[in-house]
């Protein structure tokens, strides 16, 4: 039952990392197919493709850092596994399992539909590449809501009674 707390808060970690990687692994690739078919006709719109298609990959970068967050609170690095006066309850788990939830929801939706608007703005770059800026901020609109998520995970995983 020691472990259970402990094991609570590393699920959350696993769930940051790994649902905002897939979804931006998503929206990487969602964008990555549309930006080759516009470089296969017109190679010099390569520049302004990939920035679009980099734009989901920021979601998977966020949850790696609310993942590594995590270990950091619960004093990963310094062998905590082997110190068992180290684990953590399960109420205290349990909050760190919920901080991480913003940012793996959030991480692997946002990612998922900032891919979607990244196509719209390849096509956009594909018939007038002097309007490439706007498809950019539009893509990165999607954005904010993984900033947000980030934020309160960030916020919600340092309240001092958990741990």
């Amino acid at each position: 039952m020691e472990l259970l707390g402990t094991g609570l808060a590393l699920l959350g970690a696993a769930l940051a990392v790994g649902l905002s990687g897939t979804g931006s692994s998503i929206g990487v690739g969602m964008a990555g197919q549309a930006a080759a078919g516009v470089v296969s006709e017109e190679p010099d719109k390569f520049m302004k493709c990939l920035i679009l298609q980099l734009l989901p990959a920021t979601q998977g970068i966020y949850g790696f850092i609310v993942g590594f967050l995590t270990l950091i609170k619960l004093n990963a690095f310094n062998g905590f596994i082997m110190d068992s006066g180290a684990f953590i309850s399960v109420s205290g788990g349990l909050g760190i399992f919920f901080a991480c939830l913003p940012m793996a929801i959030g991480g692997l939706f946002s990612a998922i539909h900032q891919g979607k608007v990244a196509v719209a703005g390849i096509a956009l770059v594909a018939k007038r590449p002097e309007e490439s800026t706007k498809g950019v901020l539009m893509t990165a609109m999607v954005e904010t809501y993984a900033l947000l998520a980030l934020l309160i995970s960030i916020l919600a995983l340092f309240i001092p009674d958990w741990a």
